[in-house]
């Protein structure tokens, strides 16, 4: 007999839930072949077995039903499948039928199985549904591969979320494996694995050079005895999985730098309420541009963008994460930070960083900043590499000169003060954005009275907005201008300031995202 034709649902692929026979089935595979999965390696065993098991369904369904041919003569009582309808019925009477055009034929009375009784044509010698269709095996629903390429990405989600709420299965670095078959991992085991870190002295390591150093079960699959260690690792406050995506790194967390175990005082933002709605499209633009990782903005993803340097993200040594750059920096399946390499695409030295993912931010480049003398306002280029797990920086440097450019002074009173002074250029520079700052720790003493006397941030804009306008003949600022200023003392995105401007009745926009005082 001939394999029956397998007829998949248009959304089967699509509407597809995992039920507790797949979950048997996937752990099962997991104990015999002893080796931790990633979700897409799984989803691809679960298509075939889910492939299998329809087709497995469709052959029992024809061993107790005829497929209807119109051609064939039926009795009472046979069972009848239709495939293209995809439903089935019962003979229940078979008449003679009366039209003299078509000769001699039977009239079917059928009992679908939805309940309803429908009359079909049998015994007839010419008909066009008299020929079997050919079953395109090919097609994208009953292709492994072109259902894993169009419906993967559904489906690993929706297989994470299963396994995740069942706790006889572990993940570590986007892996599952059951619980029950860990090996043993004693505290023996981490306290060498801490010593080994300790003498790396805060470089991260892989899990199989750890294992050098410590005894693991002879005999046991190697897989087996790297996914144990790993999780092992990954439940002990100690270690810290630093790895991108694909790759597992170890390091300690009490040898990570503080810039990375927390926020750096520059980049720490207390939430300022505001009404996105009053952002005209300008505004979105702008906010789109500047590059803030705290923006809500989404952009197009490339694979080259140009960021203009922040004074927070200057002081504290880091590059924000926006929505543009956000393709271009390593991720991970569970790390929250990531080490990464940053190479120079000028000199080619490499700069070891971390993308710190919860708060959007790289850190590591205190000294490039130094050695390159970038200022804040300075125009960085940042780009995907050529090598695994880098990516690339450029300061955009040309030889030093003398150019008059914003200055801040902090005042005996603790203020800040802007001036219009030559200083020593060394980058191309947004004008807009350029500060420079020749005292960073008085700067920080200011931002900490700032901090500590709790001043509103109307207030704090609207004193910001009186200094910066008398460096204008017009006596109006940019809405860029304000932004950079106002991050000397408040971490401030874009948004809650724009949204202040163009609702608070003290600000009047004169054009061109410039306002003046209103007073």
């Amino acid at each position: 007999m001939a394999s029956a034709p397998l007829n998949l649902p248009a959304d089967y692929w699509q509407n597809l839930q995992v039920i507790s026979k797949d979950m048997e089935f996937l752990q099962t595979y997991l104990f015999e072949h002893e080796t931790p999965l990633t979700p897409r390696e799984l989803v691809a065993v679960l298509i075939a077995e889910r492939l299998r098991a329809e087709r497995e369904a469709a052959e029992k369904k024809q061993d107790a039903t005829k497929v209807y041919f119109p051609k064939e003569k039926y009795a009472v009582g046979d069972m009848l499948r239709f495939p293209a309808l995809r439903v089935s019925g019962r003979v229940e009477a078979v008449r003679a039928g009366a039209n003299p055009e078509m000769g001699a034929f039977d009239v079917l009375t059928l009992q679908m199985d939805d309940g309803a009784q429908k009359l079909f044509a049998a015994a007839l010698e010419t008909h066009q549904l008299n020929d079997a269709p050919v079953q395109d095996e090919s097609a994208s629903g009953l292709d492994p591969e072109a259902v894993a390429r169009d419906f993967g990405a559904g489906l690993e989600s929706k297989l994470d979320a299963a396994f995740t709420a069942d706790d006889s299965l572990v993940r570590i670095a986007g892996r599952w494996f059951p619980r029950s078959l860990l090996l043993d991992v004693n505290t023996g085991h981490l306290n060498l694995a801490e010593a080994v870190l300790d003498m790396a002295g805060g470089e991260p390591m892989p899990t199989d050079m750890l294992m050098k150093d410590i005894e693991m079960p002879a005999g046991v699959n190697p897989k087996l005895a790297e996914f144990s260690l790993n999780y092992a690792l990954q439940e002990d406050n100690r270690f810290d999985e630093v790895g991108p995506a694909g790759k597992v790194l170890w390091c300690l967390e009490r040898l990570e730098p503080e810039g990375v175990r927390t926020i750096p005082a520059p980049l720490q933002y207390v939430e300022i309420p505001h009404d996105r709605a009053a952002l005209n499209n300008q505004m979105i633009a702008l906010e789109s541009q500047v590059d803030d990782e705290l923006s809500e903005t989404s952009a197009a993803q490339v694979d080259e963008v140009t960021i203009t340097l922040l004074y927070p993200h200057w002081r504290a040594g880091t590059l924000p994460i926006s929505s543009r750059v956000h393709r271009l920096f390593p991720t991970a399946y569970e790390s929250a930070r990531v080490r990464f390499t940053l190479s120079d695409a000028k000199t080619g030295k490499k700069i070891p960083a971390w993308v710190v993912r919860k708060h959007g931010y790289v850190y590591g480049l205190a000294e490039w900043y130094k050695a390159n003398d970038l200022m804040p306002g300075a125009m960085i280029r940042v780009r995907k590499s050529n090598q695994p797990g880098e990516v690339q920086i450029e300061a955009l440097t040309h030889r030093s000169v003398r150019d008059w450019v914003r200055t801040v002074i902090v005042g005996a009173d603790g203020g800040l003060v802007f001036a219009l002074l030559k200083q020593q250029i060394s980058a191309e520079l947004n004008d807009r954005m350029a500060i420079a700052v020749p005292d960073p720790n008085a700067v920080d003493a200011a931002r900490d009275q700032v901090a500590k006397s709790r001043l509103p941030f109307e207030v704090l804009t609207k004193n910001l907005m009186r200094e910066l306008t008398k460096l204008s003949p017009q006596g109006h600022v940019h809405v860029q201008e304000l932004y950079a200023g106002i991050n000397i003392l408040r971490r401030v995105p874009p948004a809650p300031l724009m949204a202040l401007l163009a609702t608070s009745p003290e600000y009047a926009h004169v054009g061109d995202l410039h306002f003046r005082l209103d007073e």
